[in-house]
């Protein structure tokens, strides 16, 4: 008996064939549910009717904008649109189809949608944004598909639709104990027609049988027993490997290379240089081997001489950075961002005043599966496996340097080993194509550790300089951050800004935001809780500052801040969208009270601090309890978690394992993680000196979700900021040593 759904992707079979093969085999019809995912009217928006059409069978051949499909022989085959990089999506978003079609979820299969936004709407990994904006919109898929079903047994039995309910994969009419199953039902159904999107009702979560039940994920399986499954697995006729070798200095082009050399080495087939362009998100110019087997072609790469041009970016250093910092700190801002009330005369009048200086370094993604892409170019076409998380970009990027129309752009969504956010840059995918279009045979490009870890796409470094006051109450009266961070003119550099709404923003009357900006050769991008992640641990350790000025708990002295102010307004284009006082407070009164703050005394050495943030329309607060050996040996022994996404945790299993993973992820960027720059190179090369955090220690991590009447939000981020100013906070509680930079590894935090 099988115990959860089959995934087909891995067989081969696209969507078009599989429609093909079971028409002929199973002699029957299916049901496709054209729904356009794009509509306003399914995207939350107020006007349309968003249904665009029905299931219609055209001589023969459907060919649906499909969520659904049931076959005459019974299978049920449900399409996952958006790419999975191991935030669990392949399976959640699913089982919102499955529920409201009211299917028994160990009976459908899955498959993973092709990379085509037309027909599946937006699909992409990044933001925590599969849940808000999917919530509602595959609901009414799957109920929509329930609603024809029903119409169709009530016209075969010549009853009112209304009198009829479903059960499982069957349609029952009570009143004359008739039954028929979906399969039974999928031909007539396809010819009702498909009801307006604001007519189909959806279920009351009181009767969900799937959501809100711990299921596993549809690739567990596979992912233990090593099955091919990742971008990496892909295999194709006659394919090829290559290798592509950039210039350590970002950008630099190719002087000379004794690519004529290479050619005659054992399994060597191509060897060529590649011009590229000057955008460090595009591509870039290089080297590619091209062999019959990665080994031959990573051989041959290292008797590879290449000389490299000259480029203006050789001399900058994590070390020039910093310094620069430094200056720009001792200045006035270049750029005023956001300035309420009078910081100045706020601060001059405290009756107490902090000052801090906070900064944090560039960090790599250092996903488990490094990049690689599998791309075949034939007839004009070129046709792609990727695991991205941003496959429509890809296309156009590809598209761009390539000049192949994008409708020629065929793209299978393969699941990723990790993203993290860095695949949502493609520039591994135009590597791919365009090596493919000059070999005309399939090839797979395959980054090395060293690879990835040299060419990615950083989390900025940063730097904070602080000042805040506080009345003779212990109120905070006046906040005011200078930041240092990287871009030129009006412009950041991706990842490296600071938003006008940012919190305390609307909680503390006297605010001034001010940024200064340096030029960047080094490429930057969104890694998991974009600007959060470093955001959180310099305001939630000042914040700190400011409580033990004013001689307030910290739990007490965030509880005070919070009661100042609703709701901050959002600012289209700006994140975060908004903050809410009152869902801010639940998160952190609720993990106060799980992990027992303040009504524990631990000894010196051992401690416990709180940070919460709200990011990715996920509220979280966090405590963390750590020890701080007289070496300065720090241990975390527990975190709690607290967070508020909304009414519903559509798959606990999932939600779980998003803010464990979260909540590792932190720790492993606070205390060991930092790429430095020399040269203009990156000085890191892999896992013996960009270490991830070791199963030993990897604290227990005790979740509790708090649910308000809000809509369902996503996951994969907000859970990560707040847990590094726990520790950090935590660290000063054992040790009376504030933590200002990360990583921790460069800290002495040995006492006496």
């Amino acid at each position: 008996m099988t115990t959860e759904p089959r995934d087909t992707t891995a067989k081969g079979l696209d969507r078009r064939d599989f429609l093909r093969v079971s028409s002929v085999a199973g002699g029957g019809f299916l049901l496709g549910t054209l729904l356009d995912l794009t509509h306003p009217a399914l995207l939350g928006a107020t006007e349309g009717t968003g249904i665009v059409g029905a299931a219609t069978a055209a001589a023969g051949e459907f060919t649906p904008n499909a969520f659904i499909r049931i076959a005459s022989s019974g299978t049920i085959t449900i399409i996952s649109k958006n790419p999975e990089v191991g935030q669990g999506i392949r399976t959640m978003l699913p089982m919102l189809i499955a529920e409201e079609l009211d299917v028994p979820w160990e009976s459908i299969t899955i498959e993973l949608a092709m990379a085509d936004e037309a027909k599946y709407g937006r699909q992409v990994a990044g933001g925590s944004t599969a849940t808000p904006t999917n919530w509602e919109p595959l609901r009414r898929a799957g109920a929509a598909g329930r609603q024809m079903l029903i119409a169709a047994a009530a016209a075969t039995w010549n009853v009112p639709a209304g009198e009829c309910t479903t059960d499982v994969g069957v349609v029952h009419h009570r009143a004359s104990n008739r039954r028929a199953t979906y399969a039974s039902l999928a031909e007539k159904a396809a010819t009702m027609p498909v009801p307006a999107p604001a007519s189909v009702p959806v279920k009351d979560p009181k009767d969900y049988k799937i959501i809100g039940k711990f299921t596993r994920g549809i690739d567990n399986r596979k992912i233990v027993t090593g099955q091919p499954l990742f971008g990496i697995d892909v295999q194709l006729p006659g394919m090829l490997h290559a290798v592509y070798e950039k210039a350590p200095v970002f950008g630099a082009k190719v002087a000379s290379a004794n690519v004529e050399q290479l050619k005659a080495l054992p399994g060597v087939k191509h060897a060529f240089i590649v011009e590229g362009g000057t955008n460090l998100a595009g591509l870039l110019p290089g080297v590619a081997i091209v062999a019959d087997t990665f080994w031959h072609a990573r051989s041959a790469r290292r008797r590879l001489r290449v000389t490299w041009a000259d480029h203006p970016t050789a001399q900058q250093s994590s070390a020039a950075f910093s310094a620069k910092a430094a200056e720009l700190l001792a200045a006035a801002p270049q750029q005023v961002v956001r300035n309420d009330g009078d910081c100045t005369a706020a601060i001059a009048g405290a009756a107490k005043t902090v000052t801090a200086t906070y900064e944090y370094p560039f960090i790599a993604h250092a996903p488990l599966e490094p990049q690689n892409c599998t791309a075949h170019f034939a007839n004009g076409k070129m046709e792609i496996w990727a695991p991205s998380q941003a496959p429509a970009g890809g296309r156009g990027l590809v598209a761009q340097a390539l000049g192949i129309a994008a409708e020629d752009i065929s793209i299978h969504m393969m699941r990723g080993g990790g993203g993290f956010g860095r695949r949502l840059n493609n520039d591994y995918m135009v590597e791919a194509a365009a090596i493919a279009k000059q070999v005309g045979v399939p090839v797979k490009l395959t980054w090395t550790r060293e690879d990835d870890m040299q060419h990615d796409f950083y989390r900025p470094a940063g730097w904070h300089g602080l000042k805040g006051g506080v009345d003779a109450a212990g109120k905070l009266v006046a906040w005011e951050n200078h930041f240092v961070t990287f871009g030129e003119g009006q412009g950041f550099a991706p990842a490296a800004s600071i938003g006008p709404t940012e919190f305390p923003v609307a909680f503390i009357p006297n605010l001034r935001f001010g940024v200064s900006k340096m030029p960047l050769g080094v490429p930057t991008g969104f890694l998991r809780a974009p600007t959060s992640n470093a955001i959180a641990f310099v305001y939630q350790s000042f914040i700190d500052e400011l409580a033990l000025a004013a001689g307030k708990d910290p739990v007490q002295f965030r509880l005070d801040l919070l009661a100042q102010a609703a709701t901050i307004p959002a600012v289209a284009g700006t994140p975060p969208a908004a903050v809410n006082a009152e869902r801010m407070r639940g998160v952190l009164q609720l993990v106060a009270e799980k992990s027992g703050w303040g009504k524990r005394t631990l000894p010196k050495g051992s401690g416990m601090g709180v940070g919460m943030h709200y990011s990715h329309r996920g509220y979280f607060a966090e405590v963390a309890e750590v020890t701080v050996s007289r070496s300065g040996e720090v241990k975390v022994v527990k975190v709690w978690v607290a967070g508020d996404v909304g009414s519903q945790i559509i798959n606990p299993s999932g939600a779980m394992a998003q803010v464990q993973g979260s909540v590792l992820d932190g720790l492993a960027e606070a205390f060991k993680q930092e790429i430095t720059i020399e040269g203009g190179r990156t000085v890191q090369s892999n896992f013996d000196d960009f270490e991830l955090l070791r199963i030993t220690e990897a604290p227990p991590v005790e979740v509790h979700f708090h649910i308000t009447d809000n809509p369902p939000t996503g996951m994969g981020e907000p859970a990560l900021p707040p847990v590094i100013p726990a520790v950090t906070n935590a660290i000063f509680a054992a040790t009376g040593k504030r933590v200002r930079s990360l990583p921790l590894s460069r800290h002495d935090l040995s006492w006496s």
